[in-house]
């Protein structure tokens, strides 16, 4: 895998050169020090081990009710992500779970279909998860990482020939999978604030009720106890969350109403 090491150089040139800030979707100041492609070439390979190594979904009903789910959240993207050619994957698991990567990747487990109630409470999750992509959360975690010292180990990673299956797994951690390979490094709470509002955003465009998201993380957390499902292992779950999505629903009422609405079923 000579490319990690190509990778691994311009990540850790791009260290040393660049302080680079950008701003989110709304309006956050991020240290980015990984070029999208760099985040796509990541994304991409732990996506691949992925389907390697878990059992995809042969249910064509499944595999066609996600999919129209999320084709719908992908038609009102902001470009050029609307434009994209994302992939999505469901696969065959009891986990409670589900993410986006960056080269537009995107994985369900059937597990998750047992939590939501409906298709606008799918669609909940799948924006959630695709607005961690748009808002480049993976870059900025791994950015961050890297410029307090774990970035050192990330980038020695990279820069290996071979990649070894805990780096591999650090990796996938840091773009936000680690729960599928037992590496926990949770999306910060400024993340998950900002892909709740974006990813409300998506639902009301696409026609999804807004307001089932509130709903959504509430069956979350009677699932499996006081520890909840695996994916809230990576998810914080305070009553604020809840909360910030009920104060913000109303914003997004005339959006909602005025959006066609979506014709997904299992």
């Amino acid at each position: 895998m000579a490319h990690w090491k190509a990778l691994g150089i311009a990540a850790l040139a791009s260290s040393l050169m660049l302080s680079a800030c950008t701003e989110s979707p709304t309006g956050r100041s991020q240290l980015m020090l990984f070029s999208s492609g760099q985040l796509a070439s990541l994304g991409d390979d732990s996506y691949n081990q992925l389907k390697q190594n878990e059992k995809i979904s042969a249910n064509t009903n499944v595999n066609a009710y996600v999919r129209c789910v999320a084709n719908d959240l992908i038609s009102v993207l902001p470009s050029p992500w609307r434009d994209k050619q994302w992939e999505i994957t469901v696969f065959e698991s009891e986990q409670i779970n589900a993410f986006a990567l960056p080269g537009e990747n995107i994985g369900v487990y059937t597990g998750l279909l047992k939590v939501t109630e409906n298709r606008d409470q799918l669609a909940a999750v799948i924006g959630h998860e695709i607005a961690h992509v748009i808002a480049d959360h993976g870059n900025e975690r791994m950015s961050n990482q890297f410029a307090v010292g774990l970035g050192l180990q990330v980038g020695a990673a990279l820069a290996s020939a071979k990649l070894e299956e805990q780096d591999a797994a650090m990796v996938m951690a840091a773009l936000g999978i680690g729960a599928q390979v037992g590496v926990l490094l949770p999306y910060s709470r400024t993340h998950e604030s900002e892909s709740d509002q974006l990813g409300l955003d998506y639902m009301a465009a696409a026609g999804y009720n807004p307001a089932e998201a509130a709903n959504l993380w509430r069956n979350m957390a009677k699932v499996g106890g006081a520890a909840g499902p695996e994916f809230l292992s990576t998810h914080p779950t305070p009553q604020t969350r809840i909360d910030a999505i009920e104060a913000y629903v109303p914003r997004l009422q005339s959006l909602y109403q005025s959006a066609p609405k979506p014709t997904c079923r299992m």
